[in-house]
C-alpha cells in the first residue's frame, strides 16, 4: 500500500528525523488528540527517544505537539504488539474472517487501559497502523 503524506506531515517528518537522527516510515497526525505519531524503522526506537527520553522531548518542543513512537516491524504480530506497547501483550495472532485480516490480541489484564488508551485513541491509532502497513482491518483486545 502506498502512503501520501500531507506537506504538514512532510515538515514533521523532515524535523523529527533531523532532531533524532531515526528514518521515519510513517507520519500520522491524530485527529482526536492533537499528536503526532511516528513509525520508525525495525532498531531505531531507542535512537528515536535517545537518552532518558531527551530526543523525544526535544522534538516534541520543536513540533509544539504530544508525540508517540512505533517501531516498525514487517511481522505484522510484532508490529501489532509495537503499536500498543507500554501495554504488556502476553499474546496476539493473526485470523482471517470474512477475506479479513484481523489481529487478536490479549493484554495484562491491568493493562488493557493502556491498550485501550483515554478516549479510545491508543487503538484507533493501533487499527489505523495495522491497516496501512499489514492490511488489517481490525484488532480485538481479549
Amino acid at each position: 500500500m502506498t502512503i501520501k503524506f500531507t506537506a504538514e506531515e512532510m515538515r514533521y517528518i523532515a524535523s523529527f528525523e533531523g532532531l533524532t537522527g531515526a528514518r521515519v516510515r510513517d507520519c500520522i497526525i491524530n485527529d482526536f488528540g492533537g499528536s503526532v505519531t511516528f513509525v520508525v524503522d525495525k532498531g531505531e526506537f531507542g535512537m528515536a527517544v535517545g537518552r532518558g527520553g531527551d530526543k523525544v522531548r526535544r522534538a516534541r518542543r520543536v513540533i509544539g505537539r504530544g508525540i508517540e513512537i512505533v517501531e516498525y516491524s514487517d511481522d505484522p504480530v510484532e508490529f501489532v504488539k509495537n503499536a500498543l506497547l507500554p501495554a504488556r501483550v502476553q499474546s496476539a495472532k493473526i485470523v482471517e474472517k470474512g477475506g479479513k485480516k484481523i489481529a487478536v490480541v490479549t493484554v495484562e489484564l491491568q493493562d488493557k487501559g493502556l491498550a485501550v488508551g483515554r478516549g479510545g485513541k491508543k487503538i484507533q491509532m493501533a487499527k489505523k497502523l495495522a491497516e496501512r502497513h499489514h492490511g488489517i482491518s481490525d484488532i480485538i483486545l481479549t
